[in-house]
């Protein structure tokens, strides 16, 4: 981990592509201003935690879903059966 110290108006470059700014320093609070390509996201970190969960539950499987296929395909067969 790169750790720095910056002053209020002073910029840190991350490659060719971002450029972070400090815009204010109160206390023990620091506004950053974040200059990113649009195509890249940027979240603060609990955000980005909550999309992670939300993508690991959306790609996993639900169990009950499985009991419930055998009958689907059945029944999908029975539809293509018909239709030839």
């Amino acid at each position: 981990m790169l750790i720095l110290t910056r002053k209020s108006g002073e910029r840190i470059a991350i490659g060719d592509d971002i450029v972070l700014k400090i815009l204010e320093i109160h206390g023990k609070q620091v506004k950053i201003g974040i200059e990113a390509p649009k195509h890249m996201a940027v979240h603060r970190g609990e955000v980005f935690e909550r999309i992670q969960e939300a993508n690991l539950k959306a790609a996993s499987p639900d169990p009950s879903v499985f009991g419930k296929l055998p009958e689907a395909l059945k029944k999908r067969t029975h539809i293509a059966d018909k239709d030839t």
